[in-house]
C-alpha cells in the first residue's frame, strides 16, 4: 500500500524544495550559490512534488525499466544519473511523442535515431523499444559529452539540439550551462532531471512510502528469432505463442501496425512460449498465405470501400488493415483486395 504521510498534495512545503547540502549532476557539482541556480532548482522541485500523481507513476514504473538502463550505463562507462533522462522525457512510456517528431523512451528525433543505428519507418520504430533505443541514446549522449565537455551542456544539447547550443555559446561567449541564457524549456531541463533524481532515489524523504508490491513488475519474456517469408499478421505470432495480439505488441512496442513485412525478426514472447513456436508458426504462416490467395476480391465498377465491406459483412476498418490502405484510397475496376469475409458466399 502507498502512503503519503508527510505531505498531502495541497501542502507541499518550502522545506521540501530545499536543496541538499551537496548536489551533483553526473558527478559534476551543481553551483547552488551561483546566480538564480537555487531558485531554478526549487521551482522544479515544487512543480514536481505538486504533481504527486505523476511522481507516483514514475516510481511505480521505475523498477520495470531503471535497473536495465542503469546496467547499460555502467557497461558504457556513463554516469548513473543519466537513467533519469527518460523519466523526464517520456515518463518511461514507449509511445509518447512530441509535436516536433521526437518519440519513445528517450524522445529521439527520427534523424538522430537513424544516425545511431535505429530503424524508423512505417513498419518498425525502434525508438519505442527501451531495449533497442537505450544503446543508441547512450551513444548519442556520449558524443554530446565529448563535444561539450560538460554533462549539463550535453543535456542542454540533447534538449535543444547541438547546433542551437553551439550558436548560443558562440554568441554569449560562455560555456557554463547555469549562466547561459537559453529557452525556458532548456533552462529548466537539467533541474527537472535533478528533481526526478532526488524524488526517485529517496521517495520516503518526500512523502512516498512505497511497499515492494507497489512497483510495477519488470517485463518478463523469452526471445525467439524467426523468418517471415511474406507479409504476416502479428496475430499469427500471438497464436503460435499461445498468447494474444496485445501481449505481443506490449513486449515488442517497436512493431507498428498489424503486419510484419518479409524479413528476419527477433521477437519477445511470454515466458515458456518459445518451445515449439517455430513449428506452430511455420504451419500457421503457410496456411494463412494459402487462404489469403483464395480471398482475393476483384474490384468492380461502382465499388467503394463501404459497399465491399457491406457485401462481405466486415468493417471498412478491417479492409484498411488487411490491405494496408487508408480510407481515402480511390478504388479502380480490376484492382485486387484481400477480404476475409464473415459471409463466405455474399450475394453478388
Amino acid at each position: 500500500m502507498i502512503l503519503f504521510p508527510a505531505m498531502a498534495e495541497a501542502t507541499v512545503t518550502a522545506e521540501a524544495a530545499r536543496p541538499p547540502e551537496s548536489l551533483t549532476l553526473c558527478n559534476e557539482p551543481v553551483p547552488m550559490g551561483q546566480g538564480d541556480v537555487r531558485e531554478r532548482f526549487e521551482r522544479e522541485m515544487l512543480l514536481t512534488l505538486g504533481n504527486r500523481t505523476q511522481v507516483l507513476l514514475w516510481l511505480k514504473r521505475s523498477k520495470r525499466f531503471l535497473p536495465y538502463i542503469s546496467e547499460e550505463l555502467r557497461k558504457a562507462g556513463l554516469p548513473d544519473d543519466l537513467k533519469y533522462l527518460p523519466v523526464i522525457e517520456s515518463a518511461l512510456m514507449p509511445h509518447i511523442g512530441s509535436s516536433a517528431g521526437a518519440l519513445g523512451f528517450w524522445q529521439l528525433m527520427p534523424a538522430t535515431a537513424r544516425k545511431y543505428g535505429l530503424t524508423v519507418d512505417e513498419h518498425i520504430d525502434q525508438r519505442r523499444d527501451v531495449y533497442l533505443s537505450t544503446p543508441a541514446a547512450l551513444d548519442y549522449l556520449k558524443s554530446l559529452h565529448a563535444r561539450f565537455s560538460s554533462w549539463a551542456l550535453a543535456l542542454a544539447a540533447y534538449n535543444m539540439g547541438e547546433e542551437g547550443l553551439d550558436a548560443e555559446i558562440l554568441e554569449q561567449k560562455n560555456t557554463d550551462y547555469y549562466r547561459l541564457y537559453l529557452s525556458l524549456e532548456t533552462q529548466r531541463f537539467v533541474f527537472k532531471l535533478l528533481a526526478a533524481k532526488l524524488v526517485i532515489a529517496q521517495p520516503e524523504s518526500y512523502g512516498f512510502q512505497m511497499a515492494p508490491d507497489d512497483y510495477f513488475e519488470p517485463l518478463r519474456f523469452e526471445t525467439v528469432r524467426t523468418e517471415c517469408h511474406q507479409e504476416t499478421p502479428i496475430r499469427l505470432i500471438a497464436t503460435a505463442a499461445s498468447t494474444d495480439f496485445k501481449t505481443i505488441k506490449d513486449l515488442n512496442p517497436h512493431l507498428r501496425g498489424y503486419y510484419l513485412q518479409a524479413g528476419s525478426y527477433a521477437l519477445r514472447l511470454p515466458p515458456g512460449s518459445t518451445a515449439g513456436f517455430e513449428r506452430r508458426f511455420r504451419k500457421m504462416a503457410d496456411d494463412y498465405e494459402a487462404q489469403r490467395q483464395q480471398r482475393i476480391y476483384v474490384v468492380q465498377n461502382g465499388d467503394s470501400l463501404s459497399t465491399i465491406a457491406a457485401k462481405f459483412d466486415v468493417p471498412v476498418a478491417a479492409l484498411l488493415i488487411w490491405n494496408g490502405i487508408n480510407v481515402n484510397k480511390t478504388l479502380y475496376a480490376g484492382e485486387r483486395l484481400v477480404v476475409f469475409p464473415r459471409t463466405l458466399n455474399p450475394e453478388q
